[in-house]
């Protein structure tokens, strides 16, 4: 049995910095609901890989660091660093090949040892700035 933490950790050490793509299946709820700082809303685990997808794009060598995690009951909330290079398009930004580095909060609700809701604020003024 894995714990929350465990969980999560895994989602963003496995999932997102290795860009292993199947870990969704692993670590996802069948009714996984995403909310985004970029004006992001997915429902399912096709809708949130091709949130995945559009992210990869725009920044391939994206990294999270998560610097602080705290859980209680279901819920695992965690402050991460984003760092990586924008060279594809994002959030209507083009390619400016600046590295990027910002804070953001997420909120993570586990159901039967896999993620059913994402919740992620991030500094999006601090990115914006470094997106120009």
């Amino acid at each position: 049995m894995k714990t929350n933490k465990q969980i999560v950790t895994s989602y963003y050490e496995n999932l997102w910095n290795k860009q292993d793509k199947s870990y969704v299946d692993k670590l996802l709820h069948e009714d996984i609901v995403f909310r985004g700082s970029l004006n992001i809303e997915t429902r399912g685990k096709k809708e949130f890989l091709d949130y995945f997808d559009t992210i990869i794009k725009g920044i391939p060598n994206l990294y999270h660091s998560v610097e602080i995690m705290v859980s209680e009951g279901s819920f695992v909330t965690t402050r991460t660093l984003y760092n990586g290079t924008h060279s594809g398009e994002l959030a209507g930004f083009k390619p400016t090949g600046n590295h990027i580095v910002y804070y953001g909060a997420s909120f993570f609700k586990i159901k039967d040892e896999k993620i059913i809701d994402i919740w992620v604020l991030g500094d999006l003024n601090s990115l914006y700035k470094q997106l120009v």
